[in-house]
């Protein structure tokens, strides 16, 4: 119990606050028009509680956005006048002693500094959480809800226990104790959103909680590219990044690898034997095996030496295990593949996604019942995707509709080479996938959210 003992600790002493000082505080009247939103990471990396607070602020609530700062929040959220964004500090724990005290330390330090905040922010209606990172978030967000009179609101993108299960081992006793302390606090809060329905029914079934299932949309942002922009785009990238700059030069032309600009006309064209742009966004961590790609990428090049397609990969993303596969990439030897792992501000990437001609994800959920966010922004720019399959996948991607799904490296090398065996046609496969996500019609996020969310607000705050 040595990393839950600090919550226990918390919350009595937290308890003992709130009957001391409960009903010294009077009511904020308009507090019904401002909702908290939290999460214990980084914001910047944190797209979905990033529309949640843009879809609030839509609907004129004032919205406080807590988390750590380290990747730029989308510009968006910075310029609305509606949205406060409260930086708080990742805490560490004691530096001496065992491991385990010193990760208790660290949870008893963040536990009480997330409270002070919550405590001594503007009254709210609500409290809107982002699980996981739910250890101590999940405890100390229901324990400050109560002590404001605030209804507490968990969005389950996954269970942390599963992802601590891929580190540790599914019976480490760390793993179960996380379980344990998930599964009992997360039945505190007064209402649940998760992101599809395996999910839900896994929650009504093994945890005994009732929830509203949300899934993943893509916002307008995400769309398919105008030719104009992907090769400012592609400019912009060409100066840092060799894949995206010309082999060759032409007069009066402004060249990409991809684009063609007439400095006479002002027209931008494809280039004539442009290559394929494949594009992966990870976060480089252990549920994304990118070694499946590589191999497959092997297996691509050695069926396509002569003749074959140009092939440029973008992986791009921040994360644990980036240098890894830096090293590993830089290992291989492709001629015909160049491969770059950019990092791109937050305005760029749905630019980059709307320019590609293939996406891929390697995503593999740690429990199964949730969504990679990923697909669903490149289904929002219209681009084909070939998936890893896991459990729920299916409520996202249809298999032959609008992408591929493979099991291994194999056959995703076998999906490659079919796929791009007649590019640049739009008459093959790949062009038949995107006119159908084209014409699927698929529902935006402030349509989804408006129909799912906003009722379990203005039920509470009006």
């Amino acid at each position: 119990m040595s990393c839950i003992w600090p919550v226990i600790a918390f919350l009595k002493i937290s308890w003992l606050l709130f009957i001391m000082l409960d009903g010294l505080k009077g009511r904020d009247e308009l507090a019904h028009l401002n909702v908290c939103v939290l999460v214990l990471g980084d914001i910047g990396r944190s797209p979905r509680m990033q529309y949640h607070a843009l879809s609030l602020s839509r609907h004129g609530y004032n919205v406080t956005l807590i988390g750590f700062l380290g990747t730029k929040p989308h510009q968006d959220i910075i310029e609305d006048d509606r949205i406060d964004i409260l930086p708080i500090s990742e805490l560490k724990g004691l530096t001496v002693g065992p491991r385990i005290f010193r990760y208790a330390s660290k949870v008893m330090f963040q536990s009480f500094h997330l409270f002070y905040v919550l405590i001594k922010i503007e009254d709210q209606s609500y409290i809107l959480m982002q699980n996981p990172p739910g250890l101590p978030a999940i405890a100390v967000a229901w324990a400050a809800s109560r002590f404001r009179g605030n209804q507490f609101i968990i969005d389950w993108h996954n269970y942390g226990y599963t992802i601590m299960a891929l580190t540790h081992g599914e019976n480490h006793f760390i793993v179960t104790l996380a379980k344990w302390y998930e599964k009992l606090f997360g039945r505190f809060s007064d209402n649940n959103l998760c992101v599809t329905k395996a999910m839900r029914e896994d929650l009504r079934k093994n945890w005994n909680i009732e929830a509203t299932t949300l899934y993943d949309k893509p916002p307008p942002i995400f769309r398919e590219t105008p030719l104009k922009l992907q090769h400012e785009l592609f400019i912009r990238m060409g100066s840092t990044y060799l894949p995206f700059s010309p082999d060759v030069t032409k007069e009066y032309m402004e060249l990409t690898a991809f684009t063609e600009h007439s400095t006479q006309t002002g027209a931008v064209t494809r280039s004539a034997g442009r290559p394929a742009l494949l594009i992966s966004s990870t976060s480089w961590t252990e549920d994304e095996d990118f070694s499946v790609l590589l191999q497959a990428l092997e297996g691509y090049y050695y069926y396509y030496f002569s003749p074959y397609t140009l092939l440029y990969c973008v992986f791009w993303g921040k994360g644990p295990q980036k240098e890894y596969y830096k090293k590993l990439i830089d290992s291989k030897e492709f001629h015909h593949i160049k491969i770059c792992t950019p990092w791109l501000e937050a305005e760029d990437y749905p630019v980059l996604l709307g320019s590609a001609d293939l996406g891929v994800c390697l995503h593999k959920s740690s429990s199964g019942l949730d969504l990679p966010m990923k697909v669903v922004d490149m289904f929002g720019c219209c681009l084909p995707v070939c998936a890893i399959h896991f459990q729920c996948l299916h409520e996202l991607v249809k298999h032959e509709e609008n992408g591929l799904i493979f099991k291994d490296s194999k056959e995703l090398s076998e999906q490659l080479k079919l796929l791009l065996s007649d590019f640049p046609s739009d008459q093959g496969k790949l062009g038949i996938f995107r006119k159908n996500l084209r014409e699927s019609g698929q529902q935006r996020w402030d349509k989804n959210w408006d129909h799912n969310v906003l009722p379990l607000i203005k039920e509470h705050c009006d």
